[in-house]
């Protein structure tokens, strides 16, 4: 996959099939799309060109400062679109001035002009120019004029349910990590830098990663304990399957919220090091224990909780 940054640089894309949109997730939706830009690419001998925005559009046009939280940073997304196999990302620049084109002079002095389309993909509710008021109509009648294919996916559904971002997040909000999981495709995720912290987990067998997370866009599961698994240059790119716990941990000190992950069978330095963290399931809310030695009972059920459910995900 080539990565595009710069629109006035772009190659001269052959045949090309393009699809455009934010791809938060880069969900079963999205890879459903991208998989008919590939075949209708076999079909013309063309490349796939997928254009995705960054910063996310609603966090230029949102009157509400931080009212959008991504399930995919621009780094997880360029990683997930190019295990996807498209050949080309153009990863534009959404501005203030980007967001005021109207549908008409998107579609003309952006697709038309800079990419030159063969066919141009999009889900069933594609919206784009000021306003949203461009859609599928609008962009199918521009393409008999000017020369290029319009083709509309459906929603794709998961146990009668329409995949979309919002319904993913809101599930994460909900702690269904199983139901956000599936519609997205592949476990959710995210990365956190191995922090300090007072190591009380060594004393009583359970020696934790405190995990300091620097995308403040990046939507984290709500409190509670969770079976996960973790990877990273730090595990050696081995991955590992471990509990995470998120919260105030009431039975220690009750103050500061914090993200710890106790690793399974791994005994390695890894502070100041970036870890990957993959969430396959919710197991319990957090609690307030009578002493350590209840907490560390009670760790002991979760251990075994959280490799019962990894070991439907080997």
């Amino acid at each position: 996959m080539k990565i595009h940054y710069d629109i006035k640089q772009l190659p001269q894309f052959k045949h090309a099939v393009l699809t455009t949109g934010a791809f938060d997730g880069v969900h079963i939706g999205h890879q459903k799309i991208i998989k008919r830009m590939q075949e209708i690419a076999k079909e013309v001998n063309g490349e796939t060109v997928l254009i995705t925005f960054h910063p996310h559009p609603r966090k230029v046009i949102s009157s509400i400062p931080g009212e959008i939280k991504q399930l995919t940073s621009i780094e997880e997304r360029i990683v997930l679109l190019n295990d996807s196999g498209i050949d080309h990302l153009v990863v534009v620049n959404f501005d203030y001035q980007f967001s005021n084109l109207t549908a008409t002079q998107y579609i003309k002095d952006f697709l038309v002009d800079h990419f030159h389309p063969h066919t141009i993909i999009v889900g069933y509710d594609h919206r784009f120019g000021n306003g949203r008021n461009g859609n599928f109509d609008l962009l199918n009648e521009a393409g008999q004029t000017l020369n290029f294919k319009v083709e509309q996916i459906n929603e794709q559904l998961v146990q009668d349910e329409i995949v979309s971002s919002t319904h993913i997040r809101n599930y994460l909000a909900e702690k269904d990590i199983c139901k956000a999981n599936a519609l997205l495709g592949h476990p959710y995720s995210f990365e956190g830098f191995v922090v300090r912290g007072n190591q009380l987990g060594r004393t009583i067998g359970f020696p934790t990663a405190n995990l300091h997370i620097n995308n403040e866009e990046k939507i984290i599961p709500n409190n509670g304990v969770y079976a996960v698994k973790v990877k990273g240059a730090c595990c050696n790119d081995k991955t590992y399957g471990g509990m995470m716990n998120i919260g105030v941990r009431p039975t220690v000190d009750g103050n500061k919220k914090v993200i710890e992950v106790h690793i399974f069978d791994f005994d390695q330095d890894i502070y100041e090091q970036n870890l990957t963290v993959l969430v396959f399931d919710y197991i319990r809310g957090e609690e307030k224990f009578n002493g350590l030695d209840a907490l560390k009972v009670q760790l002991n059920k979760d251990k075994i909780a959280a490799a019962a459910i990894l070991q439907k995900y080997p």
